[in-house]
């Protein structure tokens, strides 16, 4: 039994921790962003695979999980989705029919635009407290952290 006279130890309160207001914005950006892409049947995994394969005219599904960082499973689930949806299309490597090539329709070349669009408008909304040096600071510090700390993973969730 605890008396009243018994000292509890100190602890830092939430509003010290950098991770607290990481995760705190994090959340509310990347939570309004998702819900964005939502009004748009899409989902933000889906939003990253497309921008992938929008820079490259064709990857291979192993391809877009290497450099996704998500499992062989995650991206074919993602893929059946997009090509369900007429935005990217699949074809037989002709030199190697075991290769399966995957590229963007002229739909999903037209979708990839108004999702950046929404991606954009999400970060002038979130953002726009902060004058252009303090964005590009922001994203050379996170960028810091990611390298030093070795995160490679993309967030698609």
């Amino acid at each position: 039994m605890e008396t009243k006279n018994a000292r509890r130890p100190s602890a830092s309160g939430l509003e010290v921790h950098l991770g607290y207001w990481l995760r705190l914005v994090s959340n509310a950006a990347s939570g309004d962003f998702a819900q964005s892409l939502q009004a748009r049947r899409t989902s933000v995994a889906e939003w990253v695979l497309l921008r992938q394969l929008y820079d490259s005219s064709r990857a291979t599904p192993g391809e877009l999980a290497d450099a996704l960082t998500m499992t062989r499973g995650a991206i074919s689930k993602i893929i059946d989705k997009l090509e369900s949806k007429g935005w990217i299309r699949s074809r037989i490597k002709p030199e190697d029919n075991r290769v399966q090539l995957l590229s963007l329709t002229a739909a999903g070349r037209r979708i990839v635009p108004e999702l950046a669009e929404i991606a954009d408008r999400n970060d002038d909304r979130f953002f726009a407290s902060l004058d252009s040096g303090e964005r590009q600071t922001l994203r050379r510090l996170l960028g810091k952290l990611a390298t030093s700390h070795q995160i490679r993973d993309v967030p698609v969730e």
